[in-house]
């Protein structure tokens, strides 16, 4: 029902836009669904009026200019709600039914395995195509729906935290348990660490345009669940504990950088690095790969340690192409879904014409070894 009264609102504001442009049919049709969505008195009495005037009351309680090329919207405390999150919805753009009917299903799920739509012993993969395919189907400025915005900020945090092994550990053992009144934990234990214009620019390779529909503080827009008072004092209290927890993490920290200390530095390095010393040319005997080396080289290594060497840079080279090369295709991958999913014709042939260098060095590398 709360859905239908939200609907019905919209409907109402769009009649008193259109009333405002001179199109009664318009203003009638919408204040007509408003009355089918959720009856209220204010439809009612504004479809009398437009019945007898052709010009209800505009929302301040004056008659409606309809010279006026904008209308003015009450700001202070009145019966109308804050809409300032489903800025897409007053503007009416439109929206389909199956939008809403997709929006409502996301709120009336009960955890987040439904949000995304999988079982509890789903892999990693699986979470990452339903998120792929929710996030672009809910992001706010493809769905114009009522609610697509608190939509869309459940899947990110449902992905964001089910990604993540520790937080979807504790939400399989706590997250059935947040009503229990014996219990202290609850749903804000559970937040993810990443905003969902984030998550999404970080899977598409890139964001939907800047719009009015997001709720932004201190610069990033936030979903997380609300009792933010209660949680900084925990925080405080919990300063402590906290400390004497990571105790453990901050003496291998330190026994780690003693122990990088004591290591000797390897007597390369594939790139210029003047720090170290390594700033003369040379390349490997069999793949002719670049690395640069100190001012006693060839004092300290000649036969088998030469040789040693050499595969140890080209073993290392190799990894790095592998690395860059998974993270070219990542990106023009992703790209490339966005494009076929929004019909992006520029878009798509920009994504075709991506190269992969890595991957492509990758693959003479392979000819060579193999031959």
């Amino acid at each position: 029902m709360d859905s239908n009264k939200d609907e019905a609102e919209r409907c109402i504001k769009i009649a008193l836009i259109s009333v405002s442009k001179n199109q009664p049919d318009k203003a009638r049709k919408f204040l007509e669904k408003a009355q089918r969505l959720f009856p209220t008195d204010k439809a009612k009495n504004l479809l009398e009026l437009l019945a007898q005037k052709g010009k209800p009351p505009d929302e301040n309680g004056g008659p409606v200019n309809s010279d006026e090329p904008t209308m003015r919207h009450r700001s202070g405390h009145g019966e109308e709600p804050n809409v300032s999150a489903q800025g897409a919805t007053d503007s009416g753009k439109p929206y389909t039914a199956d939008q809403l009917d997709a929006v409502k299903k996301i709120k009336s799920c009960k955890d987040y395995y439904q949000i995304l739509g999988v079982e509890k012993t789903a892999s990693e993969e699986d979470l990452k195509k339903a998120y792929r395919k929710l996030a672009l189907k809910f992001h706010p400025d493809k769905n114009h729906a009522p609610g697509a915005t608190d939509a869309f900020k459940a899947i990110g945090n449902a992905y964001a935290l089910l990604s993540n092994t520790d937080k979807r550990r504790q939400y399989d053992q706590y997250g059935e348990e947040q009503s229990h009144p014996t219990r202290q934990r609850n749903h804000r234990d559970f937040e993810a660490d990443i905003s969902p214009e984030d998550l999404f620019n970080m899977f598409f390779g890139g964001g939907f345009p800047s719009s009015n529909v997001h709720v932004y503080r201190n610069g990033r827009m936030h979903f997380a669940h609300q009792n933010r008072p209660e949680r900084r004092e925990q925080q405080r209290d919990g300063g402590l504990a906290l400390f004497v927890q990571l105790m453990p993490i901050l003496i291998l920290i330190i026994v780690s950088a003693l122990s990088q200390m004591m290591v000797t530095q390897p007597p390369y390095s594939l790139s210029y690095r003047p720090s170290a010393g390594h700033i003369h040319k040379r390349h490997t005997s069999n793949l002719k790969v670049l690395f640069y080396v100190g001012d006693r080289f060839n004092e300290e290594f000649s036969g088998n340690n030469m040789k040693n060497v050499e595969r140890s840079v080209e073993e290392d080279y190799i990894s790095n192409l592998r690395n860059n090369c998974w993270k070219e295709k990542q990106q023009k991958e992703g790209l490339l879904y966005r494009a076929r999913y929004f019909g992006d014709s520029e878009l798509y042939q920009r994504a075709q014409k991506m190269g992969t260098p890595s991957c492509s060095r990758l693959s003479e590398i392979q000819v060579l070894l193999d031959g």
